[in-house]
């Protein structure tokens, strides 16, 4: 279950298409976790931007949902905003950064799927040339940070290529492997 969650948009009159009811402001944000997609209900008036960090976790003392009313729905990433889709890679992005152990785990233990491919090989940019250098590397010393593997393996922004294969994850919902998202 999501606790936290990254705000994509902010609708203050609410969605489109919603009929002649009161309309209610709503946020689209995207689960730091499990990079579920949502529609959220803010709290009126509650200061936030788009990028901020929010809970949505269950309202108790220790983490008081201070910003967020409530999750209005799960959707899908066809039902985002235009606005939504453009701020998602960036919000991935600051995610991995800001759980670097977490994706620095999957470079140091990613093992082949079969004889002829690499689990490496499922996230974009990474060739076979690049997926040796990494096992080759790993093989010497573990991987200890993102800047480590630039430094020893030449992967530019790894950080990048893992949120490209999470957006890539989130689009497509009939991929053969899912690595990082929830389904």
């Amino acid at each position: 279950m999501e606790e936290f969650a990254y705000i994509l948009d902010y609708l203050p009159t609410g969605m489109s298409g919603s009929g002649m009811g009161k309309k209610e402001p709503v946020v689209y944000a995207v689960g730091d976790d499990e990079f579920k997609l949502f529609i959220l209900v803010p709290k009126p008036q509650a200061v936030f931007g788009v990028g901020d960090r929010v809970y949505i976790g269950k309202e108790n003392a220790t983490n008081k949902r201070d910003v967020i009313d409530h999750v209005k729905s799960r959707i899908s990433y066809s039902e985002l905003t235009n606005n939504a889709l453009a701020e998602l890679e960036f919000a991935i992005t600051t995610i991995v950064k800001a759980n670097e152990p977490r994706f620095l785990r999957f470079f140091n233990e990613a093992q082949g799927i079969s004889v002829r491919k690499h689990l490496l090989e499922e996230i974009p940019g990474l060739g076979k040339k690049s997926v040796e250098e990494i096992l080759r590397e790993r093989e010497k010393q573990k991987f200890t940070s993102f800047a480590d593997l630039t430094e020893r393996a030449k992967v530019k922004v790894p950080e990048k290529l893992i949120a490209k294969r999470i957006v890539e994850e989130i689009e497509s919902p009939d991929l053969k492997r899912y690595l990082f998202v929830s389904k």
